[in-house]
């Protein structure tokens, strides 16, 4: 967890706290196919999101403007972005915590109210004990609670939730590479 510049796989918010819904599907309705440079590209930004697009050209094989447009291509698609990574204590908030979620009735209109909450940092729908697993980050216990109590509580369908304080975060990555 450091303040370096990362790809990942969801769309470029521009530095908004309010997700953008990704172009993830193609024309036809298919997921976006990459090809073997894109996703060499791809790695090399994950390396170092910071990585001159010409460096990146001579790795992969080819120009800085060809880097240039497909990594753009690869951003308006919502295959990745490139985001710093921060510290959350070191930036004010002091809280985070995992929120399972169990629901009554429709899960994407949850997922989709939890979604639009600024505090809610990755929203995941899944199979098992909770029907959504929530990360939020807060700036404090009072945050915490008025997130959870108020807010995500409030939620039409949402039935229970359990919440995760996180005490130390030991680990956390976004170098899964490219399969």
């Amino acid at each position: 967890m450091h303040s370096d510049l990362v790809a990942s796989r969801s769309a470029d918010q521009k530095g908004s706290r309010e997700p953008r819904e990704p172009s993830r599907e193609s024309r036809n309705g298919s997921s976006p196919q990459l090809d073997a440079v894109s996703l060499a590209i791809i790695e090399q930004l994950q390396e170092d999101g910071r990585r001159p697009y010409a460096a990146i050209g001579k790795a992969v094989g080819l120009s800085e403007a060809a880097v240039r447009q497909r990594v753009q291509k690869l951003l308006d698609q919502g295959v990745m972005q490139i985001v710093a990574v921060t510290d959350p204590l070191t930036v004010g908030f002091r809280r985070q915590a995992m929120v399972g979620v169990n629901v009554e009735g429709d899960v994407e209109a949850v997922a989709d109210a939890l979604s639009a909450m600024s505090e809610c940092e990755y929203v995941v729908m899944t199979a098992g004990s909770f029907d959504l697993m929530v990360e939020i980050v807060c700036e404090d216990d009072d945050h915490l609670l008025e997130v959870i109590n108020k807010r995500i509580r409030a939620v039409t369908g949402v039935r229970s939730t359990e919440s995760f304080v996180y005490l130390k975060l030991k680990k956390q990555t976004y170098m899964w590479g490219t399969r």
